[in-house]
């Protein structure tokens, strides 16, 4: 990928690796990490997913089925691909932002991923922001202020929507959250309660194996007006998908039963965002308690 189609994104960055889920059904847990890299995802991910690919587009691997073991070597390598200590898993966070009206109606945002700009699931629409749970510098601190999900998600908000850079000047020292205002207002907004974040879950991709932990953000629109004001419709990774309402506001895209189904049902989506849309509509009563429906 490097040498023969190299993506404007492409850094092999230090990345938190996912070592171990303790999760009960009443929704409570843990998750631990380590430390990897974010090349050490894509030697495993990219590989096994095109070997599948060359493996069907071929005559001998078209058979009914799929085609067996045999002709996979790499994926059979992995075996369970539950197994957190055969391979590194290094999760990306995919969040959906949802705008909430005061009339209880929401609207929600997509991601085009530019093939030309970024290293996985080129040409594919997202939920938006999404991004590798990474440190801010290479010169990461294991347990310091960027390992945290909340904070990650505030960078990529920042970075998805607003069009900052990656390059936060933390090469020596970590970013200071406190003294950022982005993240000061953000983080106050969730204690008000005009904000509010939710997990719903972990999930992985059949065909690469790439996992996502699945999480909302659930902001009330005059917050996501005020925090948007500037929102870009390009970014290093790709174009925002919205409809506007005739004032020129980024205001979404309705979030209804017909447009998930029309998205996760007949455009090419990214199946991180996919399963997003359809656990947060699953679960709106609890997202969303005020919308009518």
């Amino acid at each position: 990928m490097r040498y023969i189609d190299s993506p404007t994104l492409f850094e092999n960055r230090p990345s938190y690796r996912l070592t171990g889920v303790d999760w009960d059904a009443q929704g409570g847990g843990q998750l631990s990490f380590g430390l990897a890299t974010y090349f050490d995802k894509i030697d495993v991910c990219e590989a096994i997913g095109h070997e599948l690919a060359a493996t069907l587009a071929s005559s001998d691997g078209a058979t009914v089925g799929g085609p067996g073991w045999g002709k996979l070597p790499r994926r059979r390598l992995i075996g369970d691909p539950f197994d957190l200590e055969v391979r590194s898993v290094v999760p990306a966070i995919t969040t959906l932002l949802l705008r909430l009206r005061p009339s209880g109606e929401a609207t929600f945002f997509l991601h085009w991923r530019d093939p030309g700009k970024v290293a996985t699931a080129g040409g594919l629409y997202d939920t938006i922001p999404a991004g590798e749970f990474q440190p801010s510098t290479v010169m990461c601190d294991p347990a310091g202020p960027d390992f945290d999900l909340w904070r990650a998600i505030v960078r990529e908000l920042s970075e998805e929507l607003l069009g900052t850079s990656e390059d936060y000047g933390s090469d020596t020292a970590p970013i200071d959250y406190d003294a950022w205002p982005f993240n000061r207002a953000l983080t106050a907004a969730r204690a008000e309660g005009t904000l509010r974040v939710y997990w719903l879950g972990l999930g992985m991709d059949p065909l690469t194996l790439v996992t996502d932990m699945l999480t909302v953000a659930v902001f009330d629109a005059e917050l996501f007006d005020e925090t948007f004001e500037r929102i870009v419709s390009t970014n290093d990774e790709g174009l925002r998908v919205e409809m506007e309402d005739g004032t020129g506001r980024a205001v979404g895209i309705p979030f209804r039963a017909d447009q998930i189904e029309r998205l996760t049902g007949s455009e090419p989506m990214q199946p991180a965002g996919a399963a997003l849309l359809q656990l947060a509509w699953q679960h709106r009563k609890v997202l969303l308690p005020g919308q009518p429906g």
